[in-house]
């Protein structure tokens, strides 16, 4: 985009999600300016927030990253979206990027890690717990009712989301799986599913 400042057009370049909010042409807008100056050019990157700012230049921190994949994933994930996914070790999220494939998001959760929740608005004993179960330091019941959920059908952020609630409210050093389970379930608003039918049409004997 070209922005006029005095009479002077810049060229700024921007994610996807900033140009879809700014004004129309002609209108003022205002923008949180990046500029990086090299040997044969300078240029401007333009955001809306000085948050979105700071997320372009941590993501430039990751081995692999530079200004065109940040703005591709700023355009991809908002800046709070970005922080819960990388909070949360959601690699499958940063991974919705076109152009970042699993090894560049597994960098990006790894290397911001620590960076992340200060920029989060997830509960952190959900951070805490996913950073256990990230490296296999979770308990095993927490971890065999995460995977419970899962296996029916819950995407791996929403199952450890419901289980680390359930945890809380439970009491995570005495809670059983079906425990964890069955208050996580209830937790995303969702009913354990039944039962399959046998052949002849009747449900068997619980599950």
């Amino acid at each position: 985009m070209i922005l006029d400042v005095g009479g002077v057009g810049y060229q700024v370049h921007c994610s996807s999600r900033t140009l879809q909010a700014l004004p129309s042409p002609g209108e003022a807008a205002v923008l949180s300016i990046e500029t990086y100056v090299r040997e044969d050019q300078i240029k401007l990157f333009g955001f809306r927030s000085d948050v979105e700012r700071e997320w372009f230049r941590l993501l430039q921190t990751v081995q692999g990253v530079g200004a065109k994949v940040a703005l591709a994933v700023l355009s991809t994930l908002p800046p709070a979206e970005l922080a819960n996914a990388i909070a949360l070790r959601d690699k499958a999220a940063v991974t919705r990027t076109p152009g970042v494939g699993p090894k560049v998001a597994e960098r990006i959760v790894t290397e911001l890690k620590d960076k992340a929740p200060a920029f989060a608005n997830v509960d952190p004993a959900l951070v805490h717990l996913s950073g256990a179960i990230d490296n296999d330091r979770a308990p095993r019941p927490v971890t065999d009712a995460i995977s419970a959920l899962v296996n029916l059908g819950y995407g791996q952020p929403q199952a450890a989301a419901a289980i680390a609630a359930a945890s809380r409210s439970a009491g995570e050093k005495r809670a059983r799986p079906a425990q964890l389970i069955r208050l996580g379930a209830e937790g995303t608003g969702e009913v354990t599913p039944r039962c399959p039918p046998t052949s002849t049409g009747m449900h068997s004997p619980p599950c």
